[in-house]
């Protein structure tokens, strides 16, 4: 599957794809200002991590994943938030870590 998203074009067979949507996605969480701050901060630092290339991609992935899912429980996370985390992990957890 193949589609454009902000100038790019995205194929979600492909690895380092699936890492730019994640990137697309936390930096739309990290400029939410109806998401506690503590939440975005973890968005960029995720970011951050993902965007590392002196890592592979296996370990961005897991690396991430791991950040996100300590924040997923975080009771004053709003719905949309929770949703929007839940989809990130699903995306990252399809990314081979080997």
């Amino acid at each position: 599957m193949s589609y454009r998203f902000w100038g790019w074009e995205l194929n979600m067979a492909n690895p380092e794809d699936m890492i730019k949507q994640c990137i697309m996605m936390l930096h739309a969480m990290s400029e939410d200002s109806t998401i506690p701050r503590n939440i975005r901060r973890v968005a960029d630092e995720t970011m951050k991590v993902l965007q590392d290339e002196k890592k592979t991609i296996g370990l961005r992935a897991a690396s991430a994943l791991s950040m996100i899912d300590e924040v997923s429980n975080d009771s004053n996370m709003p719905i949309h938030a929770r949703t929007r985390i839940w989809e990130l992990a699903s995306t990252l957890e399809a990314i081979p870590f080997d």
